[in-house]
């Protein structure tokens, strides 16, 4: 169970993570075990189906993982936690039907209608009852804003009973309102300030990506609390490039 980073979150504590893509045990292993508070994992823009979260979310170990989802739909939902993620992260939620339809799926009775069956998060059986007493509040569900028709909505989903916080999508968002990519844009900052104010307004907690610390230090500065730094795949590459332009630069000039 992850009640103690749930309590956490829902504190408002600054808690760091980066985000795992790569269906491989070493590599979340070794991103597990170096201080991170938690981990994003990838479901909606790597291959990784629920065999490869089950094998990701087993080598994370005692590391909370919230598993970005691909889409909505309630057996995702189900799946994702039944296989022990701390909790959801829900991609390209714009409205307030979206988001209690989610809260519902990730909610046992009496606060949703989440199933039951016999799975890793309540130890295949053997710990049911306590589960199940214990599930809800040890569950994160996470919506994000990462489209215009959410930060327009944002007032209305983040009153969602159920709905713990939300990640804003910095990328997608710019996208979404005519100019791809720039994240530091006058507008796109405007509009992540909306949603930041309308989820501080509930006391809930604003969520962050970006692939700049300097950036990512300043979200944490301005209240954002639950923040993603980077990508395993892009932090592989840049050390991966940076060392052989490094060796390269110590190559012996030709012979004459």
């Amino acid at each position: 169970m992850h009640a103690e980073f749930c309590r956490r979150l829902r504190r408002r504590d600054p808690l760091i993570g980066t985000i795992v893509s790569l269906d491989s045990i070493a590599v979340v292993e070794i991103i597990a075990a170096s201080g991170f508070d938690w981990l994003f994992v990838e479901a909606e823009h790597a291959p990784n189906g629920l065999a490869a979260l089950e094998r990701m979310l087993v080598a994370a170990r005692d590391t909370p993982c919230l598993v970005r989802l691909p889409n909505h739909e309630p057996t995702w939902i189900k799946r994702a936690l039944d296989l022990g993620a701390a909790g959801i992260i829900v991609p390209q939620v714009n409205s307030v039907g979206e988001a209690h339809a989610i809260a519902q799926a990730a909610r046992f009775t009496p606060a949703g209608e989440r199933g039951l069956g016999v799975c890793r998060a309540n130890g295949y059986g053997y710990a049911s009852a306590e589960y199940v007493a214990n599930a809800n509040a040890a569950t994160a569900v996470l919506v994000q804003a990462e489209h215009i028709d959410a930060v327009e909505n944002a007032s209305s989903i983040a009153s969602v009973d159920g709905i713990d916080g939300v990640f804003i999508g910095p990328y997608d968002l710019s996208a979404s309102m005519g100019v791809p990519g720039e994240i530091t844009h006058p507008d796109v900052g405007a509009a992540i300030d909306t949603v930041r104010a309308a989820f501080t307004a509930v006391g809930k907690p604003v969520g962050y990506f970006g692939t700049d610390p300097a950036d990512v230090k300043t979200r944490i500065a301005t209240g954002f609390s639950l923040v993603a730094c980077d990508v395993d795949v892009l932090l592989l590459r840049a050390a991966a490039t940076a060392l052989a332009a490094d060796l390269r630069a110590t190559e012996p000039p030709p012979p004459v």
